[in-house]
């Protein structure tokens, strides 16, 4: 089981995640940079937060031409994970594997916050650690996190249960001044239709340990290793029924 962490030019939560998954759940990891054209060593692709490239033209529009991302997309489609934080849920969207765009935050200033976050599923690879309905706290450090999709495509995140997760109040509820940037239906985080492709705005990585604010974000990571532990698991049995065979 391996992690890989994607490195663009101007990623700078690309350290942040290699120490939670090396040093906090223990996985083997490697730096993937971003002009590398193969994946095929990793079970999970994680895509960091930062400034891709500056961010110049749209955030995440250069780095979804990178090289490294063909090797991103053959990897979702064989139904690898792959996990966008911040920027790397933009690049997720400018690349195509996931609906919408994010455009500037509502009142046009860069946010950086703790919010509050509701786990809108808890039957995903992403989410297995936490209980349905529960919220938590992660911190939020963006200028471009205001979610927006056409209206069908945004119904048919919701009528297919590929909101994850989604910004409220301290009574859980999604209200207006619990929403830091604007996004659509509270809208903090979503996946693709197949569910191996994630994609959020908050970040995990930056909460794993008390000392930052907040441990809620270990969980994320916990809930990864413990998906790929079953999947090896599996295949493991599967080969030795066939060679039993």
């Amino acid at each position: 089981m391996k992690f890989g962490v994607v490195v663009f030019p101007g990623s700078n939560c690309d350290h942040d995640t290699y120490h939670v998954i090396s040093k906090l759940i223990g996985q083997p990891v490697r730096f993937v940079w971003h002009a590398e054209t193969s994946v095929a060593d990793c079970d999970v692709v994680i895509l960091p937060g930062g400034f891709s490239y500056g961010d110049y033209l749209r955030c995440g529009a250069i780095a979804s031409c990178s090289p490294v991302m063909r090797a991103v997309r053959e990897h979702a489609a064989r139904g690898g994970y792959v996990v966008g934080i911040c920027n790397g849920f933009q690049i997720l969207c400018e690349a195509g594997l996931l609906p919408g765009v994010l455009l500037r935050n509502a009142g046009l200033r860069f946010c950086c916050d703790l919010v509050r976050v509701r786990i809108e599923r808890a039957d995903t690879p992403f989410t297995r650690t936490y209980a349905p309905g529960e919220v938590i706290t992660l911190p939020i450090a963006h200028g471009e996190g205001n979610y927006y999709g056409a209206p069908e495509e945004v119904a048919r995140l919701e009528a297919e249960g590929r909101v994850l997760f989604r910004y409220v109040d301290a009574a859980g509820q999604p209200t207006p001044a619990a929403n830091p940037n604007g996004s659509l239906h509270n809208i903090a985080g979503i996946l693709n239709a197949e569910g191996n492709v994630l994609g959020l705005m908050p970040h995990p990585e930056r909460a794993c340990e008390e000392a930052l604010g907040s441990g809620d974000g270990l969980r994320f990571f916990q809930a990864l290793m413990l998906t790929l532990r079953e999947a090896e698991q599996q295949r493991r049995t599967a080969a030795t029924v066939t060679v039993s065979g």
